[in-house]
């Protein structure tokens, strides 16, 4: 039996994908840009008393940083295929409904792996939010069935969670 790699994080492939694509901006685009500003700040003179050229160092240190954060990170990935996800288990790369039991609220979730939450490139196409496996909620329901009731610890006591559905591309789960 194999032992996954605890250094190994897990996305969904629209994660993988959004990471890739700001790596590659970074590289391509934002490189280019910073480098511009540098060029043009020198043009100033004295170097000592520059802010542009304090700034665009500033900027390049954070760029080249992301940059090194990225690759690390896409080096560790095991990218989940969620058209084979089984959606008898809540797992990463599922959506998730539930129903607050003391409010009769609502919720749906996409849980995703932490990495694709700290990735800068947060814009969603989806209403639904996603939340992370390491998030409160997400460690209270992962590998829950529908029709478990979870409890989630928040500051101003638990929240009693049940879960209704578990979805997977347009094929959802679903027990009343």
């Amino acid at each position: 039996m194999s032992r996954k790699n605890d250094n190994q994080s897990v996305v969904t492939r629209s994660g993988f994908e959004s990471m890739t694509a700001e790596l590659t901006n970074l590289r391509t685009v934002r490189r280019l840009e910073v480098a511009r500003q540098l060029e043009e700040a020198r043009a100033f003179g004295d170097l000592s008393e520059n802010a542009e050229y304090a700034a665009a160092k500033d900027e390049q240190s954070r760029v080249e940083g992301r940059i090194m954060e990225l690759e690390v990170m896409l080096s560790k990935v095991n990218v989940v295929d969620e058209a084979n996800l089984d959606t008898n288990r809540v797992g990463i790369g599922l959506t998730v409904s539930l129903q607050d039991l003391d409010s009769k609220k609502d919720y749906t979730y996409t849980l995703v792996g932490s990495e694709e939450l700290s990735s800068s490139n947060k814009e969603s196409t989806s209403a639904v939010q996603r939340i992370s496996q390491k998030s409160p909620v997400g460690q209270a329901i992962l590998g829950h069935a529908i029709g478990d009731e979870v409890h989630v610890k928040i500051p101003r006591g638990t929240r009693r969670l049940k879960i209704t559905s578990i979805d997977r591309g347009g094929i959802k789960a679903k027990r009343n």
